[in-house]
């Protein structure tokens, strides 16, 4: 098996979403670093346009979007569990609040209460991707009373969660659900200057989030972007032909397709041709002159797949 290879950057949440979630796994990586904002010259051959972070690439397989690689590590690796004492399916819906209403909310906070701070081009970059087109930053600040105050209710839940001494979402054991109510925590903590008072209000989940913490990162090493390239060059695409027959817009393998995350953030469609389908996920294949042909793998919740 070819090494889990993570195209990400230290600040990133999300990539922090899935660096918990490879520590829980124990597993050793290849860390390859991208820019914060496009262009980002070695990740879109890979990816074939999907500029969004992070971005998993197994040899010649590549997966777009947290959703998406979490489920392929488990998929690849599946103890120790992400559903430790149950939870599977469960866990995918906590996903959709803590990736939907929940880190919406975080960023509005994060931007809002830093806009005097923000580079110009990294404000307008994030603020087109998560506010759309007729975003107004000033708008966003001006909101922020409001934006706490939906956020402070939902740390809330977590904290009811883990009052009375539970160790971690599911139990004794570490899962997913912690990956996915850590890195909002973790974002709030290190990007909101009030982040800290504003924890200190919840005990049960700051000791929660200690335990997190401590599981670490699993074991990664560095590697060079052109490396990760070169690898993706020289492999093949593992993923077999799979159809789905119940498939609700017919999509089949063979079919040219375009793929985009759902909202209007701007994002460039990635084209190619249906590799694999199923419920849950849609692979295609792609070819590009620096790595040749390639899988790219997508969730089909969040994403918007359209016949080219």
């Amino acid at each position: 098996m070819s090494d889990v290879i993570l195209h990400h950057y230290p600040q990133s949440p999300v990539s922090e979403k899935v660096r918990v979630g490879l520590g829980i796994k124990g597993l050793a990586w290849r860390s390859v670093q991208i820019p914060r904002i496009p262009p980002k010259p070695d990740l879109m051959p890979l990816t074939g346009g999907y500029r969004r972070t992070p971005v998993m690439q197994i040899g010649a397989d590549v997966y777009c979007d947290s959703q998406c690689i979490l489920r392929e590590l488990e998929r690849r690796f599946p103890e120790p569990t992400f559903t430790p004492g149950g939870g599977a399916g469960m866990v995918w819906g906590v996903s959709r609040w803590t990736d939907g209403a929940l880190f919406d909310s975080t960023v509005r906070l994060v931007l809002g209460a830093a806009i005097d701070e923000l580079p110009e081009d990294f404000a307008r970059d994030r603020a087109r991707l998560y506010f759309g087109p007729d975003w107004d930053l000033k708008q966003v600040e001006a909101d922020l009373p409001h934006t706490i105050a939906q956020i402070r209710a939902q740390i809330g839940w977590m904290d009811q969660r883990l009052a009375g001494g539970r160790r971690f979402m599911l139990g004794d054991a570490p899962g997913l659900p912690d990956a996915l109510a850590y890195y909002v925590v973790w974002f709030i903590r290190g990007r909101w200057e009030r982040g800290p008072a504003f924890l200190s209000e919840f005990p049960a989940l700051e000791a929660w989030e200690k335990r997190v913490a401590d599981i670490g990162h699993g074991a990664p090493k560095d590697l060079d972007s052109g490396a990760a390239l070169e690898i993706a060059r020289t492999a093949e695409p593992e993923t077999p032909e799979q159809a789905d027959p119940l498939d609700p817009q017919g999509l089949a393998p063979g079919m040219a397709v375009t793929v985009v995350p759902e909202g209007d953030g701007g994002d460039p469609p990635v084209m190619g041709t249906v590799r694999a389908v199923s419920s849950e996920t849609i692979a295609i294949l792609r070819e590009e002159d620096r790595v040749g042909p390639v899988c790219v793998h997508f969730p089909r919740v969040g994403f918007r797949v359209a016949a080219a």
